[in-house]
């Protein structure tokens, strides 16, 4: 004889998952080629601001849906940047 389990509600199995498709942030493709990765500037606070974590990490890519090649590009500038005083490396504490 089959078990039951009483006072248990059954699952309703759940639909497919829409899939979000990224677009980078750089080149506004999903996937890039070494022509259309524009090149970062690290006197561009604005942009190298939304690669970098409140703790002053540099994010990944899982993270921000950059290319690998932009990525690159955006961490060479992000290291440019704090070489040169325009960001800070680490943020300071509260």
């Amino acid at each position: 004889m089959a078990r039951r389990i009483p006072n248990r509600r059954r699952r309703r199995p759940r639909g497919p998952k829409t899939i979000r498709k990224r677009v980078c942030p750089g080149c506004g493709q999903m996937k890039c080629d070494n022509t259309r990765v524009p090149y970062v500037d690290y006197k561009d606070l604005d942009t190298l601001g939304r690669f970098i974590s409140e703790r002053g990490k540099i994010r990944s890519r899982r993270v921000t849906g950059a290319c690998a090649q932009y990525q690159r590009r955006v961490a060479i500038a992000i290291k440019n940047a704090r070489e040169m005083a325009l960001l800070p490396y680490t943020k300071s504490p509260r």
